[in-house]
């Protein structure tokens, strides 16, 4: 039996991504059978193909804060452009957002040596309204984890760990093998993630967690197992669960 019980799914796509196909409330109805206290609601920044439009980020104040009893966090997945760091929702969006995930996507970020992705990360790293780095293992984007994840920690950001790798980016596996490694040995916080496209995968990590099992990956850094730790996390934003 796994040490692992984790109480949110932080990175989730709806409809409005449009390559994924539940809607808010679909997400939130299986987190709430899951008995999970929040789901970040997390979509595509506007440079992906099929991505929702400017305004629909900003409109997200328009959502309540609960659906169906589970904690809705407003978000983005910003796609990083460039290796200075550079992200395709301005801050002045980003900051009105409760959940920021920054992600390198093949086709909008070009391919780069390890130097240069390491500069993209490290960047990223400093942007104040950056909360998690969001599945960083991709071979194509290879970094120094050694360099970037104390920077990460130091600046009270988290990194991903994303199930979806698992299926759609198998290079990936290993190198989020070694970042996890590395997160223990550095202290550095992650997430747990599904980033789910349909809404039977919320809340799911079965390889995740069977991961972080095989390296007796310490639960207290792990943002998303506890309320405490979720309340701890999230205080910069004044947000509570």
């Amino acid at each position: 039996m796994s040490n692992y019980s984790l109480v949110a799914d932080l990175h989730c796509h709806t409809i409005t991504s449009s390559h994924a196909y539940s809607t808010i409330t679909e997400l939130a109805n299986a987190a709430s059978e899951l008995g999970l206290v929040a789901l970040g609601v997390t979509d595509h920044g506007i440079a992906m193909s099929g991505a929702p439009h400017l305004w629909y980020f900003t409109n997200l104040k328009d959502l309540p804060d609960y659906i169906l009893g589970v904690r809705v966090l407003r978000g983005v997945e910003v796609n990083i452009m460039g290796f200075d760091g550079r992200l395709d929702l301005e801050n002045d969006i980003l900051e009105k957002l409760e959940v920021v995930i920054a992600s390198m996507h093949g086709g909008l970020m070009p391919a780069g040596n390890i130097e240069q992705c390491t500069a993209a990360w490290l960047a990223v790293a400093e942007n104040p309204n950056v909360d998690i780095i969001g599945h960083s293992g991709s071979p194509e984007y290879e970094y120094n984890y050694e360099a970037v994840l104390p920077v990460i920690a130091k600046n009270k950001k988290a990194i991903e760990l994303n199930e979806h790798s698992f299926k759609v980016r198998k290079g990936s596996i290993d190198n989020c093998r070694q970042i996890a490694l590395l997160c223990k040995r550095f202290n550095v916080p992650v997430a747990v993630n599904s980033d789910s496209h349909y809404h039977d995968s919320v809340g799911l990590f079965p390889n995740c967690i069977q991961m972080l099992d095989e390296i007796n990956f310490p639960s207290e850094l792990i943002i998303n197992s506890s309320v405490q730790n979720m309340n701890s996390f999230f205080s910069k934003k004044g947000i509570r669960f």
